[in-house]
């Protein structure tokens, strides 16, 4: 884990200014900040284990998964993983499959990790959607967690979107109008925000 992105304070100070509700939850959450891990392959495999199933459920796949793993979650451990012993770990057969082929093309240098940086939001989102299991917002998880890009408004995360629907009084979805007012409002610090969101529905701050 590492230090708080340097834009950190500075985009609390200017959410503050520019929201009510956000300058509430930066009050409420003074502890705590967006990290990475510097580890893009421990995070696609985070990502792509996490979707669609709870949080609770996740961690628990996840701690299976990384005991076969014996403790060593890289591309060479992975690869050696048989499709049975994922399984067993409480993977479906598509989420397997993904994580077998992120091993393998990453291992193969079909996958290069090192490209992303010099990548805009989109291009990165469209490069690392080329993956199996790896859709739009598996892509802006590993933006946000692991490049900690400053701007990400992740609008398929179902997290987000209850926390806006919670925090500014909105219907559940919230209108797309009010999501795009949002955007503008929040830019170019649409992470922090969403920090801080998901923070106001779930106290333990989320890391992939």
């Amino acid at each position: 884990m590492s230090k708080p992105p340097k834009y950190w304070s500075r985009a609390k100070k200017i959410l503050s200014k520019r929201d009510k509700v956000m300058a509430r939850l930066i009050l409420n959450y003074k502890d705590g900040s967006l990290v990475t891990r510097n580890d893009v392959f421990f995070s696609l495999c985070k990502s792509i284990i996490g979707q669609q199933i709870s949080v609770a459920a996740a961690n628990s796949v996840f701690s299976k998964f990384k005991f076969k793993c014996n403790g060593k979650i890289n591309p060479k451990t992975v690869n050696k993983l048989s499709t049975s012993s994922l399984k067993s770990c409480g993977l479906s057969r598509q989420k397997t499959k993904g994580i077998k082929e992120l091993a393998k093309k990453t291992l193969s240098k079909e996958f290069k990790p090192n490209l992303i940086k010099d990548m805009n939001d989109e291009e990165a989102i469209e490069y690392l959607s080329k993956l199996r299991q790896i859709g739009r917002w598996s892509a802006e998880m590993i933006l946000l967690f692991t490049f900690n890009r400053s701007n990400i408004w992740p609008l398929q995360d179902i997290g987000l979107l209850r926390a806006i629907s919670n925090n500014y009084k909105k219907k559940y979805l919230p209108p797309k109008i009010f999501l795009k007012k949002l955007y503008k409002k929040f830019s170019p610090y649409c992470s922090v925000a969403t920090w801080y969101l998901w923070r106001s529905i779930d106290d333990e701050p989320i890391q992939y």
